[in-house]
């Protein structure tokens, strides 16, 4: 099955993380045993496999992290065209920070940008080598 590459944003796309989202979402030992486990893309049917968190659950977790912009949903295609989600961390560091009134604020470092042209080689090499 050929996995998409996920589309990353860059610094600055898009709104910045909800400090309590993001809060919630480390504070939760399901979403860092799932962090844990995504070093590449998975489903969340194989994110269950690896970490033992039954299926509702998972998505749940998954909707967490979502929500705190800490992974990504992408697209598996399929040959029978039944496309699955996959998942994939889209952080490399959080950080939280004082502000000068006294406020939490929480910066998310995100992975380096791909060009589509590479993400359009990619995909390719991965459905040659499934056919």
């Amino acid at each position: 099955m050929a996995r998409d590459t996920l589309s990353r944003r860059r610094p600055g796309d898009g709104p910045d993380p909800d400090l309590d989202a993001v809060l919630d979402a480390l504070n939760d030992g399901d979403c860092r045993t799932i962090i844990e486990h995504l070093d590449q893309p998975m489903t969340a049917a194989e994110l269950s496999d690896a970490t033992d968190i039954p299926s509702s659950t998972m998505y749940r977790k998954l909707d967490l992290l979502s929500e705190a912009a800490l992974v990504e949903e992408g697209t598996e295609v399929r040959p029978d065209g039944h496309h699955a989600s996959v998942y994939v961390t889209d952080f490399d560091e959080v950080r939280v920070s004082l502000e000068e009134d006294r406020s939490l604020d929480v910066g998310v470092e995100r992975p380096e940008s791909t060009g589509a042209e590479e993400r359009l080689s990619t995909m390719w090499q991965e459905v040659r080598r499934e056919t």
